[in-house]
C-alpha cells in the first residue's frame, strides 16, 4: 500500500471517516489538540497489532484541525484504528495517549470484539472501511402522516433470539425479516428500534469488560449498526443485512424508527476508558466540569456528549443524514433529548440550536422527529420540547392512565385529558395532538403483564440488590406478588391488560406498543433489565400461543383504530359547540347519564365521541363512539345519556367478557339494552360504535 500527499484535494475533507475515491481511501479525522497522528491497519479481526503504521504528515496531511491522507489499494473491508499523541493533562480536559486504538468517529462499521492487554488499555473493535452502495430497487421513505402511525417499540435481537420464534436467524435483523409477517399480521405501521448504533456488548470501565450491555444504550459509533445483529459475522456485513430488514419492512408498509442516543457514550467517567472521542479532542466532544477533570453528568451514565458544540453538532447531523439518505429512516427517537437542550456549560436554554436545527434540517423534512423530553439531571420538558415538528414520548400520558386503572383518587380527570389528546401539554404553540406519543409502557420499566401482577420492581437478577430500576411504578398485583394460578386473580389480571391496551389504541395521539405486550410477556417482575441478555428479555413465542385471544384483542384493536378517523382526529377534543349546527367532538357524563362533575371523587365516566362532521377519508366511514370506564373497585351500572338513545348502539368491547366475546370486530355486537343501561363489573371498560347512517350530531 502507498499513501499519498500531493493528490489531496480540500473539498474531499468532507465527509469524515474512511471515504473511497478511485484507487483507494481517503482517511479523514479531526483533532485539534493532537501532535500526531497515525493509521492502523489490520488484515483479520484478531489481529492484536497492525501490519501496517502510516503517519500523517503535519505539514503536508493537516488542514487546520482536520487531518487527512489517502492511502492506495484499500478496498472495502479493510480494517483500521486511529491512534493520536498530544497532551495527557486532565487537569486542562486533555486525555490523550499515544497507545490507545481508537475508533474512528465517523466509522460505518466495526468488526471484532474488545481485547484487553497486560497494559490495562482496551483494544476496541476495528473500524471496517465500507462501500455504501446497495440495490434499493426503487425504495423510499413511507412517509405516514403521524396521525395514522401505530409505533411498535422493540429489541432487534430480543425480538428473535428465544427458540420459541421458529426463525432461522435468531436475534438478528434478518431474523426481524422473518418475523414480518407476524408484525404485518398484528397490524402496526412503525418499529422503533431500540439502539443499533454500534456499543459495547459488554459494558466497561476502563480495565474489564463487565456485564452484558443488552439494551444497548451506550453509543460507540454513531454511524455504524451493530455488529451483534448481523447473521454474517463477514466485517461490514450488518450494514448490508440492516438495509435488507429496512427494505424488506418498507415493503410491508412499515416504517424504520432509530432510537438514537447522541446524549453520551461508552467512554464513561474520568475512570472510562480511552476509546475514541476522549483521545482525540476530549473538550470538544464532552462537557467537562469547571476543572476540566470530571465529566458532566447529565445522562446518569458517566459523560454526557457536548451537542451544542459545532463540531459534535456537524457530526449528530452528519449522523441523522447518513442514516436518512444511506439507509432509508423513517424518523428517530432521541433519548434523554433534554441534554440537546443544555448549551455547552450544561444550561437548559431556549431554542437550543441542535433541536431547533433538527427540525428545520431539509434533508429529516420528511422523518419523525420523537423527544424523549428529560434527563437523568432532573430536566422535565414534556410539553414543551422543540417546536411543532417535534412530538414526544408523553410521560404524563403513562403516569395518568395507569394511576387510572389501578384506581387511584383524583384520576378521572386527568383520563379524560389524556384521551383527549393532552391539549394542556401540547395546544399551545398550534401543536396537533400528534405531538403526544402515547404509551403505558416502554422498554424501561415493566411489561404491561408485569405492571398487573407486580406490586414492586424484582431486579436482584441484575446484581445491584434491587437499587437500581424505578420504585414508583403504578402496579399492583390484584392479591398475589407474581405468577398465579389462581383463575380469579389471572382473569383479573387479564381484564387489566386489555382495558389499557384499549385506552392507548382509543386515545388521540399516536400510540406506542411494546413488542411482546400484545401477548402478555413478562420481565418476571424485573424492569431494568438493560443487563438481561437472556430469557427474562427475550419474546417467548410460546406465550403466543397460550395467550393467543389477547393478540387477537389487541389486533382487532389496531384495526378499528386505522379505520376509525374518530379516534384519529388531527384537532383536540375541546367539547366545545364547533359550527352552526352546535356539534361537539367530545362529551362526558357520570355513569347516572348526566353531565359530570368533575369535583367528584368518583372514578366511573361515560365519554361519547362524535365522528368529525367532514370524513377524513371517504373509506374510512367515521362512526360516534361511546365509551363507558369503570376502574373503581366495585361494579357500575351506566344509565347511557339521553342525547345517545336516538341512536342504535353496537357493542365493539368489553372487557369484562371471555373471548371471543370481549371483542366484536365486525362491529356487529349486541345493541344496548331497552332499558338504556349498561353494567360493568369492577375494573372494566365497555365501548360501543353507532350505525352511521343513524349518526346524528350532538345539539
Amino acid at each position: 500500500m502507498t499513501h499519498s500527499h500531493a493528490d489531496f484535494q480540500f473539498n474531499h475533507l468532507l465527509p469524515y471517516g474512511a471515504v473511497l475515491r478511485d484507487g483507494g481511501v481517503q482517511f479523514v479525522i479531526f483533532s485539534r489538540s493532537a501532535t500526531e497522528m497515525r493509521l492502523l491497519l489490520y488484515n483479520d479481526v484478531e489481529d492484536r497489532e497492525p501490519v501496517e503504521r502510516i503517519n500523517f504528515d503535519p505539514a503536508k496531511d493537516r488542514w487546520g484541525d482536520i487531518w487527512s491522507i489517502f492511502v492506495r489499494d484499500i478496498k472495502p473491508g479493510q480494517l483500521y484504528h486511529f491512534q493520536a499523541s498530544g497532551p495527557h493533562d486532565p487537569a486542562i480536559g486533555m486525555r490523550f495517549n499515544k497507545d490507545a486504538r481508537l475508533i474512528d468517529p465517523y466509522a460505518k462499521a466495526l468488526a471484532g470484539n474488545f481485547q484487553p492487554t497486560d497494559d490495562g488499555i482496551i483494544r476496541p473493535p476495528k473500524c471496517v472501511v465500507v462501500d455504501d452502495a446497495f440495490d434499493w430497487a426503487g425504495d423510499r421513505h413511507l412517509k405516514r402522516d403521524l396521525s395514522e402511525t401505530i409505533i411498535y417499540e422493540m429489541h432487534v435481537k430480543g425480538f428473535t433470539k428465544s427458540d420459541t420464534s421458529d426463525v432461522k436467524n435468531p436475534g438478528t435483523y434478518l431474523g426481524v425479516i422473518e418475523k414480518i409477517p407476524y408484525l404485518k399480521s398484528l397490524g402496526v405501521t412503525a418499529v422503533e428500534l431500540m439502539p443499533i448504533h454500534e456499543f459495547p456488548i459488554y459494558s466497561t470501565d476502563g480495565r474489564q469488560l463487565k456485564q452484558p450491555n443488552y439494551w444497548g444504550y451506550d453509543s460507540m459509533a454513531f454511524f455504524a449498526p451493530h455488529r451483534g445483529y448481523a447473521a454474517d459475522s463477514t466485517p461490514g456485513a450488518q450494514v448490508i443485512e440492516f438495509k435488507q430488514m429496512v427494505k424488506a419492512l418498507h415493503e410491508a408498509g412499515i416504517e424504520v424508527i432509530l432510537d438514537v442516543v447522541y446524549n453520551h457514550t461508552c467512554e464513561g467517567n474520568d475512570q472510562g476508558p480511552i476509546l475514541s472521542f476522549k483521545g482525540l479532542e476530549n473538550s470538544v466532544y464532552y462537557m467537562l466540569e469547571n476543572d476540566q477533570r470530571y465529566y458532566k453528568n447529565y445522562s446518569g451514565c458517566g459523560n454526557t456528549v457536548n451537542g451544542n458544540h459545532p463540531i459534535v453538532r456537524e457530526m449528530i447531523f452528519h449522523s441523522l443524514r447518513y442514516w436518512v439518505h444511506n439507509f432509508h429512516i423513517d424518523g428517530f427517537r432521541f433519548d434523554l433529548a433534554s441534554i440537546l437542550s443544555r448549551d455547552r456549560s450544561g444550561n437548559l436554554v431556549p431554542n437550543p440550536p441542535l433541536v431547533e436545527a433538527i427540525g428545520e434540517d431539509p434533508l429529516l423534512a420528511d422523518t419523525k422527529i420523537i423527544a424523549e423530553a428529560w434527563d437523568a439531571a432532573g430536566a422535565y420538558q414534556v410539553g414543551s420540547f422543540g417546536d411543532d415538528r417535534w412530538a414526544e414520548w408523553n410521560g404524563r400520558y403513562r403516569d395518568d392512565i395507569r394511576g387510572y386503572w389501578r384506581g387511584d383518587d383524583g384520576t378521572r380527570g386527568p383520563l379524560a385529558t389524556r384521551l383527549s389528546g393532552s391539549a394542556d401539554l401540547y395546544q399551545h404553540d398550534n401543536r396537533p395532538p400528534t405531538s403526544s406519543i402515547n404509551f403505558i409502557t416502554s422498554h424501561d420499566g415493566f411489561t404491561l403483564n408485569d405492571l398487573v401482577s407486580y406490586r414492586e420492581k424484582h431486579n436482584l437478577a441484575n446484581g445491584e440488590d434491587n437499587r437500581d430500576g424505578d420504585n414508583n411504578n403504578r402496579s399492583e398485583n390484584f392479591g398475589v406478588e407474581g405468577p398465579t394460578d389462581q383463575p380469579i386473580i389471572d382473569g383479573l389480571r387479564a381484564r387489566q391488560v386489555k382495558n389499557m391496551l384499549a385506552t392507548l389504541m382509543l386515545s388521540q395521539g399516536v400510540p406506542m406498543l411494546v413488542a411482546g405486550d400484545e401477548f402478555r410477556r413478562t420481565q418476571k417482575g424485573n424492569n431494568n433489565a438493560y443487563c438481561q441478555d437472556n430469557e427474562i428479555s427475550w419474546l417467548d413465542w410460546d406465550l403466543m400461543k397460550k395467550n393467543s385471544e389477547m393478540f387477537r384483542f389487541c389486533k382487532h384493536l389496531i384495526e378499528f383504530r386505522k379505520n376509525q378517523p374518530t379516534i384519529r382526529q388531527q384537532s383536540y377534543l375541546s367539547g366545545a359547540p364547533e359550527g352552526n349546527d352546535g356539534w361537539m367532538d367530545v362529551s362526558w357524563y357520570s355513569p347516572l347519564g348526566v353531565a359530570v362533575d368533575w369535583h367528584s371523587g368518583e372514578l366511573p365516566i361515560i365519554c361519547l365521541l362524535s365522528a368529525p362532521p367532514k370524513e377524513e377519508d371517504p373509506k374510512r366511514v367515521g362512526r360516534d363512539v361511546l365509551l363507558l370506564f369503570n376502574s373503581s373497585h366495585m361494579g357500575c351500572r351506566f344509565m347511557i345519556p339521553t342525547i345517545a338513545k336516538s341512536k342504535e348502539w353496537r357493542l365493539f368491547i368489553d372487557t369484562s367478557l371471555e373471548p371471543p366475546k370481549d371483542i366484536y370486530p365486525d362491529l356487529d355486537g349486541p345493541g344496548l339494552t331497552a332499558s338504556g343501561s349498561h353494567t360493568l363489573p369492577y375494573k372494566s371498560l365497555a365501548v360501543y360504535v353507532a350505525e352511521p347512517e343513524r349518526r346524528s350530531r350532538v345539539r
